[in-house]
């Protein structure tokens, strides 16, 4: 979390410096040339929800690979990504289609306070709460911290779903999410995968895998970054 509010001060001092040597407003917007979306049938069953891929319809599409957590910085890149181009551009968010893939060791990012709280995610992973200097007990990234600046206060989960945002999330890395509720709570199998999906962030969507998701995104037309 203290890497994150470097990268956030740093984002402040890299955000003037490009102020002062913007692009005319007048100057038109770039397009990015995107290959053809590819097209699928039909998913054969409902045991995911894939249809996230048909709201991927902006110009700018890009994908945002996160297997490690990495203090967050595929999110914040995703968002820094469509304010960098209303700042260069003037492109409106509804022209942006930023997706992100939380995967492997990433798989946390996308649980809510109470699976931080109750399994101690905040020790598993090492990450320290700034303001208590004890370890996180809720997820640093669902919600902005107290104090955030205010041109910061939206590179967050919550904030980047509500703004049209897609988060996905691999169904093999939350198998460790099940496998830890199912030992702690001595639940079977379907109970604790049942209890974990109570504790995923709402909004976020789970797919057969990372790989599938981030393959599936660029199908969709989008450009392929991996945020570590």
């Amino acid at each position: 979390m203290q890497n994150r509010r470097r990268f956030l001060q740093t984002l402040g001092g890299t955000t003037a410096a490009a102020a002062a040597s913007a692009v005319p407003a007048a100057a038109a917007p770039l397009h990015a040339t995107l290959r053809e979306p590819a097209t699928h049938p039909a998913p054969a069953d409902g045991a995911f929800d894939v249809s996230w891929a048909d709201r991927v319809t902006g110009k700018f599409r890009a994908v945002f690979d996160s297997p490690q957590l990495a203090e967050g910085s595929a999110l914040f890149r995703a968002i820094l990504w469509c304010d960098e181009y209303k700042q260069v551009y003037g492109t409106p968010r509804t022209d942006m289609s930023p997706v992100v893939v939380f995967r492997h060791e990433a798989i946390p990012a996308v649980m809510g306070d109470e699976y931080w709280q109750r399994y101690k995610v905040g020790k598993e992973t090492k990450m320290k709460d700034p303001g208590t200097k004890k370890w996180a007990v809720t997820n640093p990234w669902r919600v902005s911290p107290p104090g955030t600046p205010e041109q910061y206060a939206a590179y967050n989960i919550e904030a980047f779903l509500k703004s049209g945002g897609i988060i996905l999330a691999c169904n093999l890395a939350f198998g460790e999410v099940v496998a830890t509720v199912m030992k702690a709570e001595k639940l079977d199998g379907k109970a604790a995968r049942e209890r974990a999906i109570s504790m995923l962030i709402p909004g976020v969507l789970l797919q057969p895998s990372g790989v599938f998701a981030a393959l599936r995104a660029q199908e969709a037309g989008c450009r392929y970054i991996l945020a570590s």
